[in-house]
């Protein structure tokens, strides 16, 4: 039997699909009456890959109703689609089309289906999200403080500055509450932190946007988060390999512990020096870096075991 591929676009109001090969289509509402319907339905053609277009979060009840029936899914990155759209000259843009689309781009890609993360994983990855975002704010501020020259505006920043700084240990200790409260992020934290160069703030980000670790290859995570080098060649002409994609979240964290590794950690501070005697530069082999402090890590928490030098 030939393998059996879909592919659902996502609106506020309703779900667009496209099953392949055979080319059937139907919409569904996007309520519990129309989730409960796409799921009969996709049972019944028994899909080898289910693929939905990540549109802003109107996916995640959708996602959630197909990976809550044990069906596989693929939450797919809308740029990727549009850009295969292109590559197969369908330039028209309407639901059904775009439906027909991502059920071609899951035929010929095959995107690997990935296990959604549970209610308390988004609610850390929301919680880390938010502390960023909250660092974020008082650097501004502060820049702005700094710049403002009337005493109206400055006292202004000054009292956003005060809230920002008094709601940041706060949301330090919901997220040190979530790890520590739960037996596998405790264990999961304990192994990271053991790698020098990894504290507790980006042990906090890895877990909660890379769910993903320890359960893939070297290969796999490097390209899932971006820090896999891409080679431009075409004949006699080589270009240079470039990073590009993934989650930038993460590949920020991991630059991060790169930094603090080639510092505190011996063994990937004579990887570095290695690498700039070799005549790379210096951001080429920060990159490589954190590629490898992503392999380390990947293999510390599939082996669980903690980081010991040699």
């Amino acid at each position: 039997m030939d393998a059996i591929y879909v592919g659902i676009d996502v609106s506020k109001d309703r779900l667009d699909v496209h099953v392949r090969p055979g080319g059937e289509a139907f919409a569904v509402a996007r309520d519990g009456k129309g989730l409960g319907e796409l799921v009969e339905r996709l049972r019944s053609v028994a899909p080898s890959l289910i693929a939905v277009e990540a549109t802003g979060g109107f996916e995640t009840i959708v996602a959630a109703a197909i990976a809550g029936a044990h069906l596989p899914l693929a939450v797919v990155n809308p740029a990727q689609v549009r850009h295969f759209a292109q590559a197969v000259g369908k330039r028209a843009k309407t639901d059904p089309i775009d439906a027909a689309v991502i059920a071609r781009f899951a035929e010929a890609v095959k995107p690997q289906p990935r296990e959604l993360p549970d209610q308390a994983a988004r609610l850390l990855a929301e919680l880390v999200g938010r502390r960023v975002q909250i660092i974020e704010m008082l650097v501004a501020e502060r820049q702005r403080e700094k710049r403002a020259a009337a005493v109206r505006v400055r006292k202004s920043l000054a009292r956003h500055i005060a809230a920002l700084e008094k709601e940041l240990p706060e949301i330090d200790r919901d997220i040190d509450a979530m790890v520590r409260g739960s037996p596998v992020w405790r264990e999961k934290e304990d192994l990271l932190v053991s790698f020098p160069g990894v504290g507790s703030t980006i042990a906090r980000a890895v877990l909660a946007d890379l769910p993903e670790l320890g359960r893939l290859t070297r290969r796999e995570i490097a390209s899932l988060v971006g820090v896999a080098p891409f080679t431009r060649q075409s004949g006699q002409w080589k270009g240079k390999s470039t990073i590009a994609g993934g989650r930038p979240s993460v590949r920020a964290a991991l630059f991060m512990a790169a930094f603090s590794a080639i510092r505190c950690n011996p063994v990937l501070h004579v990887f570095y020096q290695r690498l700039l005697a070799r005549g790379k530069p210096k951001m080429v082999a920060l990159i490589a870096v954190a590629r490898k402090v992503l392999t380390i890590l990947n293999a510390m928490l599939r082996d669980k075991k903690q980081w010991l030098t040699a």
